[in-house]
């Protein structure tokens, strides 16, 4: 169980960084996992083939690495008054 619980971890942290995008992961018979974006299961794009657990967990990190970033309205009234001098 432990294992599928850092693959779905891995996943979400996906979908966290790139503003919740559909992406889902998928669990083979033979225990393999593989990632897939899009709701509708007859229209899912298939992004990797079928990995092991550790090879999948570090292809779902390099998916979309930028975190989402983090900004007050100060944050972002300072940006835009260095950006204007």
């Amino acid at each position: 169980m432990a294992r599928s619980t850092k693959a779905s971890n891995a996943v979400l942290r996906l979908q966290q960084r790139s503003a919740n995008a559909p992406y889902s992961m998928v669990t083979t018979a033979s225990g393999h996992f593989y990632l897939v974006l899009g709701h509708d299961p007859d229209t899912q794009e298939k992004l990797c083939a079928p990995l092991e657990i550790d090879d999948f967990v570090r292809f779902v990190n390099s998916v979309n690495k930028e975190a989402p970033r983090k900004a007050s309205k100060l944050d972002i009234a300072f940006e835009a008054k260095l950006k204007r001098n």
